[in-house]
């Protein structure tokens, strides 16, 4: 039984990168208050996508009075066709880990305005690529 499950996993794993399209690099600029401070967030991130729904991790600095901080992220959504993409992410920086919601509409192709919403969060910007 164990050698079953073991060949159902390995099958299951060598079938991912079939159904898992990547949709490739992008990049965002925000402005928001995060950590306690106003300022402005410029990432990149590489997202994958399965059927309408996607994962993208990513990263970038957070600029504030003149200071810089480093964070990462992770967001899990979806994209309603035609129209706005919808989902979650959480945002670490430093000792803090923010959860949140985020809704982006497009412009352009390519081109998307967001915004990102949770606890002690919040910024509004562009998306570019993905």
């Amino acid at each position: 039984m164990k050698i079953f499950h073991l060949a159902l996993t390995a099958a299951t794993l060598a079938l991912l990168p079939a159904t898992a399209q990547a949709k490739g690099l992008g990049a965002e600029i925000d402005y928001g208050r995060a950590d306690g401070h106003w300022g402005t967030e410029i990432g990149a991130g590489y997202a994958w996508e399965m059927g309408g729904f996607s994962l993208t991790p990513g990263g970038g600095v957070y600029l504030r009075d003149g200071d810089t901080k480093l964070y990462g992220r992770v967001e899990a959504a979806y994209t309603i066709p035609l129209s706005a993409t919808i989902g979650a992410g959480v945002r670490v920086s430093g000792d803090n880990t923010r959860p949140y919601a985020t809704v982006a509409m497009p412009i352009l192709p390519k081109l998307r305005a967001k915004a990102n919403a949770g606890p002690k969060y919040y910024a509004v910007g562009l998306t570019l690529g993905y």
